[in-house]
């Protein structure tokens, strides 16, 4: 007599087929769970690029609130003009009618506000042939724009303002290409300067070579004497609240 299964016992057989049977179930289930981590990276990379983008952008945004406009670049020249091209008339000479035309010159920029990182003043007298020359007021300065030049004047005091916005030198032949007076080791304006007609002075001090190389610097009395040198040559001025 055969021996029955009791209920509820499996053979080793009938155990063996059900194993089979659930390992394709029990692979499908392992596949979509491996699945899932992957997809996990995925989304948390593109979370993490999103979220780099974003801070850029603010940082981007913070950094440029407040820049002053500029006309083409704001960059200021490393090395500055040593000779100025320009009007070659006598004096006086008004300030020049395309601030523009005369800043480019220059090798400058015209920019939306005074630059404050760098911020000095020099004084430049201007005396030919035994007479001062006045320096005229807005040079560097666009008023039809709204726009300056880090290199300017605000009125005929003869103070010369420096406000850029990066640390830079800034030379006597910059300004006179502003204001569009020629200035070269030999000429000033429509005066030749032969045989040592031409004199400049620092803070009262003899300067030789070319005048239009000489740099500007904080609180700097400038003295530019065409013709005879007069016997009194400034060599400092009353700065008052500058």
């Amino acid at each position: 007599m055969s021996k029955q299964t009791r209920p509820g016992n499996a053979s080793s057989a009938d155990k063996g087929a059900r194993r089979r049977r659930d390992r394709p179930a029990a692979s499908v289930a392992a596949a979509r769970r491996g699945q899932r981590p992957s997809r996990w990276w995925t989304g948390a990379g593109i979370v993490v690029v999103v979220g780099f983008v974003v801070v850029l952008a603010v940082w981007v945004t913070q950094h440029n609130t407040g820049r002053p406009e500029t006309t083409g670049s704001n960059a200021i020249p490393a090395s500055p003009i040593t000779s100025a091209v320009g009007r070659t008339s006598q004096p006086p000479w008004s300030a020049p009618s395309d601030v523009p035309a005369a800043v480019g010159q220059a090798g400058l920029p015209l920019l939306g506000a005074e630059g404050a990182v760098e911020h000095i003043h020099a004084h430049l007298d201007l005396i030919v042939n035994g007479q001062p020359v006045t320096v005229p007021a807005d040079i560097g300065i666009d008023q039809d724009g709204g726009r300056i030049s880090p290199l300017h004047t605000h009125d005929t005091s003869g103070v010369i303002h420096v406000e850029s916005p990066t640390r830079a030198r800034f030379s006597l032949a910059q300004f006179f290409a502003e204001w569009q007076v020629a200035l070269t080791a030999t000429q000033l304006g429509g005066l030749q300067a032969g045989d040592g007609q031409l004199h400049a002075f620092v803070n009262g001090r003899p300067v030789a070579g070319n005048p239009g190389a000489i740099t500007l610097a904080g609180h700097d009395e400038i003295a530019l004497v065409y013709g005879p040198v007069p016997p009194r040559i400034p060599s400092t001025y009353n700065w008052g609240q500058l």
